[in-house]
């Protein structure tokens, strides 16, 4: 009877434990816009985050963009507001740099060993569109809230040459809530 009992019990145990692991799991809907040196812009579309294992699964829904890649970062600041740099207002600079709570200083590229926010690059097709789901490993909800995610008018070859990757102009942001 006692055995019964605690086999009962672990089985409740290691149910709760799931159900609260389930619970912890996060997700948010970061709507994007365009910017630019002047403000932010119209509305193309949504960025889903969500926990998945081991990392993050990232919904991109995005129309209105450029043909072809593009780098796309998790940035510091919770803002897409321009910012002056040089005398000159800037698309999304107050956005700041890419997350990186490491202070790694390098671009390595997603789930590796330089900036945490370093993301996938993502593929605009020939009508702007990108339709796509991503996976960065080592990355959760919890880490992305208050900050702001970065499509760039270049492509990402994760590396520091050029600097960050060649990503260039900030295009499109959104704040993640």
């Amino acid at each position: 009877m006692k055995l019964k009992t605690a086999s009962f019990a672990l089985l409740l145990c290691g149910g709760l434990l799931l159900m609260g692991a389930a619970a912890q799991a996060e997700s948010v809907k970061t709507p994007v816009n365009k910017i630019s040196a002047d403000g932010i812009g119209e509305e193309i579309g949504v960025i889903t985050f969500s926990d998945a294992d081991g990392g993050v699964d990232i919904i991109v829904d995005l129309t209105g963009l450029p043909e072809g890649e593009r780098g796309m970062h998790v940035h510091e600041n919770a803002s897409c507001a321009p910012a002056e740099k040089d005398g000159k207002m800037v698309a999304g600079l107050a956005a700041g740099g890419h997350y990186d709570p490491m202070k790694t200083n390098k671009h390595a590229g997603p789930g590796k060993d330089g900036h945490k926010g370093d993301l996938p690059h993502i593929v605009a097709d020939a009508n702007g569109t990108v339709k796509t789901k991503l996976h960065v490993a080592d990355l959760q909800v919890k880490d992305l809230k208050g900050r702001s995610v970065m499509i760039h008018a270049g492509g990402d070859n994760y590396t520091d040459n050029p600097p960050l990757g060649g990503g260039g102009a900030r295009i499109a942001c959104g704040v993640i809530k």
